[in-house]
């Protein structure tokens, strides 16, 4: 089964969307199978009194509110309609993760192909049985979450007539120090929960998605931007685009070297079997008649002969012609 990479715009577009055209341009370039951004109504997301996250004050300042920051990146509903198009005619598929319930109803007008929910909404009752309610497909952040919390939001989005769920290991700090990614725990899950698994990356590299690809992940999800010195809360935990590109790329090397888990000799290498492999050879030269022993056979390459396998069915036997040394030995077996 194909990984599904989602290229994360989030608000990295900073409220343009020229910027957010640019963006989808460079998540066709990477390779990505969709790109995704985030739709909210400012004022129904965040009380006036919310405060910004520590990498958002690092990344912002201190000297507006969670409120203030978020209006200057919010796109309109009539933005969202034109990006959809936009993904359209160029190929790639549009996500927007909802983050109130308003947007929820605009969202599901356009048709998208799953809903991404966000880690921070996992204990959101009214928003997980709103978006149930629509029998979408579901892929589903957990950071911030104990397993206990997983579950619970699991039983109410399938009590509700929710489709299919793909849970995404995730760890909600940016950007995600290495020692917290606890990438086992996207194993964990699956096992728990007996369904998809992915994760969705905040770590400064490439290395950790591409470990997620190599155990089994079905959906990753990167954040990325035009530039990391561009202006905003994400823009510094995101990829710039060639980095983008070289992710997906090296995912997909990955994803073909999974295989099938069959284990079976490949076309490629068969033709190396002769050459590496030993066949039983004379280990000097016999004459017609002597009883092949260890004293006048050995083992020796190429791997076209008898094998060494047979080793103790030859021993014994006469030799039926004359054997130069070397040379791969005959016998009726």
């Amino acid at each position: 089964m194909r990984i599904q990479i989602i290229a994360e715009a989030g608000v990295n577009h900073n409220g343009s969307m020229k910027l957010a055209k640019k963006m989808v341009l460079a998540a066709v370039e990477a390779g990505a199978d969709y790109i995704k951004f985030q739709t909210f109504q400012p004022e129904k997301l965040v009380s006036r009194f919310a405060q910004k996250a520590d990498y958002q004050k690092a990344a912002t300042g201190q000297g507006e509110s969670q409120l203030e920051m978020l209006k200057k990146l919010a796109l309109t509903r009539q933005d969202f309609m034109e990006l959809k198009e936009y993904c359209k005619e160029q190929g790639i598929g549009f996500l927007s993760t909802p983050f109130d319930l308003e947007s929820i109803d605009f969202l599901e007008s356009l048709d998208m192909d799953f809903w991404k929910l966000p880690s921070g909404e996992i204990t959101n009752l009214p928003y997980l049985l709103k978006i149930a309610k629509t029998g979408r497909p579901i892929v589903m952040s957990t950071g911030m979450c104990e397993l206990h919390e997983v579950e619970a939001a699991l039983n109410c989005l399938k009590g509700a007539g929710a489709g299919a769920v793909t849970l995404l290991h995730c760890n909600t700090e940016y950007p995600t120090p290495m020692e917290d990614v606890n990438l086992r725990a996207m194993l964990t899950l699956r096992e728990a929960f007996q369904m998809p698994t992915g994760y969705s990356d905040h770590t400064k590299g490439l290395e950790v998605p591409i470990a997620a690809a190599a155990l089994g992940a079905a959906v990753i999800e990167k954040h990325f931007t035009l530039d990391k010195a561009m202006e905003g809360p994400d823009h510094k935990a995101s990829l710039e685009p060639e980095e983008l590109k070289a992710m997906v790329a090296t995912i997909r090397n990955v994803e073909r070297a999974l295989g099938n888990g069959e284990k079976k000799v490949t076309d490629s290498e068969r033709k190396n079997i002769a050459v590496a492999r030993k066949s039983i050879v004379a280990s000097r030269d016999i004459r017609k008649g002597e009883i092949f022993s260890e004293e006048n056979l050995t083992v020796k390459r190429p791997g076209n002969g008898v094998s060494p396998m047979r080793w103790f069915e030859v021993m014994g036997q006469c030799a039926q012609r004359d054997f130069k040394q070397d040379e791969c030995i005959q016998v009726i077996l």
